[in-house]
């Protein structure tokens, strides 16, 4: 093999992209990344604008999280059982409208909290219906051997997102206004629109009584009986509640953000409103997110996806255990990059893995569940954090979580060979 083609192998893999119809999606999905993500920016500025509260911020973050999770785990059921070429169409157009919403009530003076809130939980009820019915739709257009490639380069397109576009929306803020960054996320959804328009019907899958423990009935069953029919599917698979409780101990006891303006202040002397420390902190896991996933090559032609996963998880717990360690920003920058760079290989390979081996007949709805887990996590992580480090010094709260990840972690895998020798191989056809 040539140095230069030796060198393309190990950089991003782009596999997938020779795939018509993924291809569209992920160039649309790039486009929104950047341009469809103002409000993340926008909308907690509106909120202080208006009412001069952090606590109305945090309201509009828990009233964020529970519309997301009730619809991951209502549209991850519809997604079982209609065209999910239909439901990504539906809510992606409803995001698009959400920001328009946003728009006009922002451009009338956006002094309202009760209809700000209101969009706010639209924006998760539809945000939490794209990433579901997403991640049942990708498996169906990209083959399962490179699902760990597509995963990567829809990282690269998430992460390259919060870094640039915080940062745009904050030189745009003060030259166009709140209102036009509304307008601008509506307009950027409908590339994406346009791409979910170009796929080809995604109808259910058939299934089968030995695939879909809910296959005879869902069609007359409630949505509340097909999610506890997840539950038992999941529950009923040890590689696939592996998968989770890595995950689970990586984000829950390793995601010390919460404890990040803390550090900033008090260990790296930056100012108290924050300033470049915290920035710095912020940004440097999404960039060894994005570094790891421009040489993504190096690992998404592996076969031991499961060990690879937990392999990473492990990695992660011990950098953090260096950035709670360091008294330097540097060194603390430093392991974060390289965490970030460790939790891209541990979210290729987990959600390769939960895609390939979850049969299409139910993989709406165990997509719902791991969307809730997702986010979810972060969330008790920092309620545990944060309740840790008033009592605790914070630098010990963050190494003691960064050394339970690993240890969980080591001893999840050792007590499961499944996750342990987990290679991906075709499903099995139905029936």
């Amino acid at each position: 093999m040539s140095t230069a083609r030796s060198f393309g192998v190990h950089t991003m893999d782009r596999r997938p992209l020779a795939i018509a119809a993924y291809r569209r999606l992920w160039v649309a999905s790039a486009v929104c990344a950047v341009g469809g993500s103002f409000s993340v920016i926008a909308v907690p500025a509106q909120l202080f604008t208006v009412t001069g509260s952090s606590a109305a911020v945090g309201v509009a973050g828990a009233v964020s999280f529970v519309a997301l999770v009730g619809a991951a785990l209502w549209v991850g059921a519809l997604a079982d059982v209609v065209d999910r070429r239909k439901v990504l169409l539906a809510a992606h157009s409803g995001l698009a409208l959400t920001y328009a919403a946003l728009w006009i009530h922002a451009a009338l003076g956006g002094r309202s909290v009760a209809i700000l809130m209101t969009l706010v939980a639209c924006q998760g009820l539809a945000f939490a219906a794209i990433m579901t019915t997403m991640g049942a739709t990708v498996p169906r257009l990209v083959p399962i051997e490179l699902l760990p490639a597509a995963n990567g380069l829809s990282s690269l397109t998430r992460y390259a997102g919060s870094i640039l576009g915080p940062v745009l929306a904050g030189v745009l803020i003060p030259l166009v206004g709140l209102d036009t960054l509304y307008l601008f996320d509506a307009v950027a959804l409908l590339a994406i629109v346009w791409a979910v328009v170009k796929l080809p019907p995604l109808p259910p899958h058939p299934g089968s009584p030995s695939a879909d423990p809910d296959a005879r009935s869902r069609g007359r069953r409630p949505v509340i009986g097909q999610v506890l029919a997840s539950f038992r599917y999941l529950a009923a698979s040890r590689l696939l509640v592996a998968v989770l409780a890595v995950d689970l101990a990586a984000m829950v006891f390793g995601m010390p953000t919460a404890l990040f303006p803390e550090l900033a202040q008090h260990s790296y002397g930056g100012p108290a409103a924050g300033g470049l420390e915290l920035g710095l902190l912020y940004a440097a896991y999404p960039a060894g997110v994005v570094t790891a996933a421009l040489w993504s090559g190096t690992f998404t032609r592996a076969r031991r996806h499961g060990a690879l996963m937990a392999a990473a998880a492990a990695a992660w717990g011990i950098t953090v255990v260096a950035f709670g360690s360091a008294a330097h920003l540097w060194i603390a920058l430093t392991a974060l990059v390289l965490g970030g760079a460790v939790n891209f290989v541990l979210s290729t390979f987990r959600n390769a893995i939960t895609q390939a081996h979850t049969h299409d007949a139910i993989r709406g709805r165990i997509q719902g569940l791991l969307t809730v887990v997702l986010f979810g996590g972060p969330h008790i992580a920092n309620l545990l954090h944060g309740a840790a480090a008033s009592i605790l010094d914070p630098r010990m709260v963050i190494c003691a979580g960064g050394l339970l990840t690993t240890v969980t972690v080591a001893g999840i895998a050792w007590a499961t060979p499944e996750l342990r020798n987990y290679a991906p191989q075709q499903m099995p056809s139905p029936g």
